[in-house]
Formats: structure tokens, C-alpha cells, sequence
């Protein structure tokens, strides 16, 4: 399992995740930050569990942040 973190209001909205990973993030309308998708949101860190093929192109997603508000572990 890999749990994927972001710290969301860190996000400047550069699409650099969504590049990487677009079936796991995308662009808000509301705000224009990236959104974690079917993340749970916990004093300010939404946080999801997702199964080891997506670790790869998730790693790339958080490498590519210029606010380095994405953490990936596996677990």
C-alpha cells in the first residue's frame, strides 16, 4: 500500500501532479490548486491509501512540486 499526502494549502496550482498522475489529481475550479482525488481531509493534510502501481507516477507527482507539498510512502 502507499499512502499518498498533501498539504493543500501549500499548492500553487502548477499541474505539475496532474501531469504526472492524472487519474489521482486534478485542477479545482474554485480555487485553481490541485486536488487529491477521493482524499480524506484531516486538520489540513488530505491523505489517501492507494494500491503499488500507482507509486511510481505518484513519486514523479511529488518530485515535480515546486512546494514540495506532496509526500509518498509506502507502507
Amino acid at each position: 500500500m502507499v499512502r499518498i499526502s498533501q498539504q493543500r494549502v501549500k499548492c500553487i496550482g502548477c499541474n505539475a501532479c496532474v501531469e504526472a498522475a492524472p487519474y489521482r489529481w486534478r485542477m479545482s475550479r474554485k480555487d485553481g490548486k490541485c486536488t487529491l482525488i477521493q482524499a480524506v481531509e484531516k486538520r489540513g493534510m488530505f491523505n489517501i491509501l492507494v494500491t503499488d502501481d500507482e507509486y511510481e507516477a505518484n513519486v514523479d507527482a511529488a518530485m515535480h512540486c515546486p512546494v514540495n507539498c506532496i509526500k509518498i510512502e509506502q507502507i
